[in-house]
């Protein structure tokens, strides 16, 4: 995120990473991403760490409430550790393991810290266009990990999509957004004005995804796009595992290429030849998760900033591409 979260006391997160034995002398806020609060961490000997803290209350992908979103983001740093460390996979930037074994320590009642090794390369951005040399070095890395057996704890993740029954509700009913920030009037606008097409696509949604056979799932990011990816000369590193999970390949191929030609490399590295349709399921999942979220953000108290200010223009930005 690029805002601070407004009710933590940072001094919490030098008390936590005692748990991994590590005394900073200097913590400094990275506005970095969406979703979650970043830190870089310094010691007496000038070492380095980065430190991600997850708002467990919006992590619904994860689970609806704080207990069930952290023992799933366990889940999720547990398997990207063991990706690394039992597996061989270099290009998993996984958390490091406190003194009890813990890859995610909880802070009060809402927050969850995980502690990763500071790492030199060249950070993508999330709309960034890749070159082809790039997207073919992320297709072979994707192949190695797709042809892994997966980890023993690894989640499924079906291509599913929370609120959905609540985001159609509001098409039908956008007034029930309430007002409870400067977003939520143009927000409840935006609904009755796409309102209908939403309706449709998400319908289309629900069929596309119910044919869906799982039975070729493989160990799956979720989430490669660029800006989970930090560049060094070896190939691409992949941060940011929360979204781990089994799924058809799909879910990772689509944020890379839709290109016949392009995906035909990974086809030959993996013996499964790509899905158009699942590609088109996933590009269609991701931004009808992306409306849902920032329409719940909207109908729950919320201020203008540099965040708000963000999801708000990609509400919009998403809703019209949805028209085509």
């Amino acid at each position: 995120m690029l805002d601070r979260p407004v009710d933590f006391d940072e001094h919490q997160i030098k008390d936590a990473l005692a748990d991994w034995g590590i005394h900073a002398q200097v913590l400094t806020h990275v506005p970095l991403g969406f979703g979650d609060h970043h830190w870089s961490a310094t010691d007496t000997s000038g070492r380095r760490w980065f430190l991600t803290l997850a708002d467990l209350a919006h992590k619904p992908f994860l689970g609806g409430d704080p207990d069930t979103a952290l023992r799933n983001l366990r889940r999720a740093m547990d398997t990207a550790a063991d990706l690394h460390d039992v597996h061989g996979l270099g290009f998993v930037v996984a958390p490091l393991r406190s003194t009890e074994g813990v890859t995610a320590l909880r802070i009060g009642d809402r927050y969850a810290l995980s502690v990763f090794p500071h790492m030199e390369g060249t950070p993508g951005d999330f709309g960034q266009r890749l070159t082809p040399e790039q997207r073919a070095r992320v297709l072979d890395t994707l192949a190695r990990l797709h042809g892994r057996t997966p980890p023993s704890d690894v989640r499924a993740t079906p291509p599913t999509l929370d609120g959905a029954d609540r985001l159609a509700g509001l098409t039908t009913a956008p007034e029930g957004i309430g007002d409870h920030g400067p977003f939520a009037g143009p927000t409840a606008e935006l609904l009755s004005t796409h309102g209908a097409v939403l309706r449709e696509r998400l319908d289309e949604f629900g069929h596309r995804a119910a044919e869906v056979d799982d039975a070729r799932a493989v160990t799956t990011h979720g989430e490669p796009h660029p800006g989970n990816l930090l560049w060094r000369g070896s190939g691409p590193l992949l941060v940011d595992w929360d979204t781990v999970g089994l799924a058809v390949p799909e879910r990772d191929l689509w944020l890379v290429t839709d290109d016949p030609d392009e995906l035909a490399r990974y086809a030959r590295a993996t013996g499964h030849r790509p899905d158009s349709a699942l590609l088109t399921l996933y590009r269609l999942r991701w931004d009808l998760q992306d409306v849902v979220e920032f329409v719940d953000w909207f109908a729950a108290p919320h201020l203008r900033g540099p965040d708000t200010e963000q999801a708000w223009r990609d509400l919009g930005a998403i809703l019209r591409r949805l028209e085509l």
